[in-house]
């Protein structure tokens, strides 16, 4: 008779994301195998990288083990790198993260152990899981507290990373997240001189604007969202100029930031995004609907053009929306468009940054702390690439892998999409600084 995980589905989805998209198979359950660290070993020994999920009453405790566990239980500690984790009930958010490197097998416990004695207990035939008591700096004191738990279980983890660097990352991700969130949140444009930063996404047909925009609103949802169509990589749907508002939440209250939507640009003059109507788009001359036609730019003429735009109303920072895997192919006429588009930025002292699309492997893109790109990942000739041809500054270029057609987020997907996000917002914060004071008085 097959044996019933006491995670639940949505639980098991949501630490497979964490582990980087793995699977898990159930190898031991206490109650049905047995509440002895004999039974526990011989199910669980030599099986790869697993996981021993504890429930507790308040929290889940989880400790990923990436080397094999040992077979032989005789009190000796073995070098076997371990993730210690502490679940929040039912939502499986990270709540802490600790890194361990030995286990001790005894007949009546296991220890996981670091070289500082930070060291956690599993006693299945008490059913107690034991931690060290910290101090307010997390400091190790000498007591400790025996929490119950109401069982143990244990799962094979398959189509994990054996790199402890590329798991360390992966099990930190959520909480750096959570401080993006955080940051993004309580953020306010340079000196109240506005109240939304408005970031206009220009960009190839197929490139990944409207995607980016939906992207961005379901991390702020916590689940995907198709509100902008999405076209094909060679036909554009996008026909109209979007005024995007982001709310944090369904019910949330609205964000500090517009993201402006545009239509594809094409090679030819007589398809996609007219290059003359990018000008009055900058100057925020444009409405949200505006319905383009490559061969018709709007003109001061149009009933919907905003005569007297203010400084609300204006771009604040333009995105360059480029797909990584294609700029290497990039026709010369492409180029030219984007560099003439480049210089009407450059006029209106618009802040600008790249945004890479569709980039293959997130886990590579970012240095260990999250800060920084990391200049060994695959794709870094590109970087250099649009840095040459516009000018970009590197800081300025950055990564992502849009939402597609996947259900549920990844955690290092969004890091990438709202670290590029408040990127855009400090380089916007840097184009209003360094506004003519004359210019700043209109948003009065």
């Amino acid at each position: 008779m097959a044996v019933t995980p006491r995670l639940t589905w949505l639980e098991e989805k949501r630490l497979q994301i964490l582990l980087g998209n793995a699977s898990l198979s159930l190898l031991y359950k206490e109650s049905a195998h047995g509440c002895s660290i004999e039974k526990m070993v011989q199910r669980c020994s030599q099986q790869g990288p697993t996981i021993t999920m504890l429930y507790l009453q308040k929290c889940i405790v989880g400790a990923l083990t990436v080397d094999h566990i040992p077979k032989i239980v005789d009190d000796s500690e073995k070098q076997c790198a371990s993730i210690f984790f502490i679940f929040q009930k039912d939502s499986l958010t990270i709540m802490s993260t600790l890194f361990l490197n030995l286990l001790k097998v005894t007949s009546d416990y296991l220890e996981f152990c670091s070289s500082d004695k930070l060291n956690f207990w599993i006693y299945p035939k008490k059913r107690v899981f034991r931690k060290p008591d910290l101090s307010v700096n997390r400091v190790v004191t000498k007591s400790s507290t025996d929490l119950q738990y109401l069982e143990c279980e244990v799962f094979r983890v398959e189509g994990i990373k054996s790199d402890l660097g590329c798991i360390k990352k992966m099990m930190t991700v959520t909480q750096h997240k959570k401080k993006l969130l955080e940051d993004l949140r309580i953020y306010k444009p340079h000196a109240d001189l506005v109240s939304k930063i408005r970031i206009l996404l220009l960009g190839p047909v197929g490139s990944g604007k409207s995607s980016f925009f939906n992207s961005v609103k379901s991390v702020f949802h916590g689940h995907t969202t198709r509100q902008a169509p999405v076209g094909s990589d060679n036909t554009s749907i996008t026909e109209q100029y979007r005024i995007y508002p982001v709310k944090d939440g369904k019910d949330g209250q609205y964000l500090p930031f517009m993201l402006c939507d545009s239509m594809g640009l094409d090679e030819t003059d007589d398809e996609g995004l007219c290059v003359d109507d990018i000008p009055y788009i900058l100057k925020g001359c444009v409405p949200d609907r505006y319905q383009f036609n490559p061969f018709n730019p709007i003109t001061p003429k149009h009933p919907t053009f905003i005569t007297s735009p203010s400084l609300k109303d204006r771009i604040h920072c333009v995105a360059y929306v480029l797909d990584i895997n294609s700029i290497k192919s990039l026709s010369s006429e492409m180029v030219a468009k984007l560099k003439q588009i480049h210089e009407e930025v450059l006029k209106c002292g618009v802040a600008r940054v790249a945004l890479l699309t569709k980039v293959n492997d997130c886990d590579e893109v970012l240095q260990e702390n999250f800060l920084n790109m990391s200049k060994k990942m695959t794709s870094w000739n590109q970087v250099m690439l649009i840095n040459q041809m516009l000018g970009i500054p590197l800081s300025n270029i950055l990564m992502v892998r849009n939402y597609a057609s996947e259900r549920e987020l990844d955690p290092m997907k969004d890091v990438l999409i709202l670290s590029a996000l408040r990127q855009m917002l400090r380089a916007a914060d840097d184009f209003l600084e360094d506004l003519p004071l004359e210019e700043t008085d209109e948003s009065s």
